[in-house]
């Protein structure tokens, strides 16, 4: 599953696979501009730190075609569409890598003229596109020598190809363990309140052939009580410098619950998703989100009027209960701040 990020030259816009709609069709959003970027990104029609990132590189050569309305001033305009952009969600720090990113293309090329940074733009956009699509398949090799012939792995939301550029962070270790012919099974925690387990991982895994059995979040410590679970492997929308890793609300109470039954919690990103500004995930931001996401299923209300919701996006999950970070340079283990610092970098 490639294409549900895609370019088309002919229309000079991107092409996002809207995943509000799946399982149920699938639909093209498109965008021309970077309000239909922040849209995109913000509404959630594109989640997914990695797919973030990519799809804020082709929003910042959408941005340099739009800056072109401004006339002479467009690098000054340039430059509020792409803050604009960087700060349309707060959490992921794979929107703020792909803008910087971008950025430093254009002060390497130094003062050029708007067509031939729209050039460069794009193929700067194009490549990191293919090289995320590369880095999960290395991820996936490393992860999946940690996954045993025989297993069951529990995955919270979706870190598949829908969350990335094509391959999955979290799902590309299971679809290389798959691929090396291990006899595995998946299980899909649904995801309150957006569903991203039960909708897209579900959907992902379903369509490939990989047995997959969606299971409600607060069965959790059920199922792993029971033995129904060997491993647990999850995505990161932001990882500090410690190893503290933000992804999906629910993740940190699955990893109390694996560390409660002695089941290994293993963190599967990219070393985009690294924020070694960060000294620990007490200073991650997290997102607080629409309080219609939990308040309503679909169009259908069932909680009461007036009464007040929390939707927080994200929670972190302590280094102390996560096993191993599987990144492309390998799997990394306690201590984390060593670790870290010698695969990704940083003081």
């Amino acid at each position: 599953m490639t294409d549900h990020i895609a370019f088309c030259a002919e229309r000079q816009a991107l092409l996002l696979l809207d995943q509000r709609f799946l399982p149920d069709r699938e639909e093209s959003f498109v965008c021309r501009n970077t309000a239909d970027t922040i849209y995109a990104l913000q509404t959630m029609v594109v989640r997914g730190a990695p797919a973030i990132g990519v799809t804020a590189a082709y929003g910042c050569y959408l941005a340099a075609r739009e800056a072109g309305e401004a006339g002479d001033g467009w690098k000054e305009r340039l430059r509020a569409l792409l803050t604009e952009l960087e700060e349309a969600r707060p959490t992921a720090v794979n929107l703020r890598w792909a803008v910087t990113r971008m950025r430093e293309k254009w002060r390497a090329l130094g003062d050029v003229a708007r067509d031939a940074l729209l050039s460069a733009w794009l193929g700067e956009a194009q490549e990191m596109h293919a090289e995320d699509i590369e880095i999960n398949k290395v991820m996936g090799k490393f992860g999946a020598a940690l996954i045993a012939d025989g297993d069951t792995v529990m995955t919270h939301c979706n870190a598949g190809a829908l969350a990335t550029a094509g391959y999955g962070t979290a799902l590309g270790v299971i679809r290389a363990a798959f691929e090396q012919g291990k006899n595995i099974r998946v299980i899909a925690n649904e995801t309150r309140p957006f569903l991203q387990g039960a909708r897209l991982t579900a959907y992902e895994l379903a369509k490939e052939g990989i047995p997959v059995t969606v299971a409600c979040d607060n069965a959790v410590g059920h199922l792993m009580k029971k033995g129904m679970v060997q491993k647990v492997v999850v995505g990161a929308d932001r990882i500090a410098a410690n190893g503290d890793a933000a992804n999906k609300i629910g993740t940190y109470t699955v990893a109390l619950a694996a560390k409660a039954h002695g089941v290994p919690f293993y963190v599967a990103a990219p070393a985009s998703t690294f924020d070694l500004t960060l000294e620990s995930g007490e200073l991650i931001p997290i997102e607080d989100r629409t309080p219609r996401e939990v308040t309503h299923v679909g169009e259908h209300r069932i909680t009461p009027e007036n009464v007040p919701v929390y939707n927080f996006a994200f929670d972190v999950t302590p280094a102390e209960l996560i096993a191993g970070i599987i990144t492309e340079k390998g799997v990394l283990t306690a201590p984390y701040t060593a670790s870290i610092r010698a695969a990704i970098g940083g003081k």
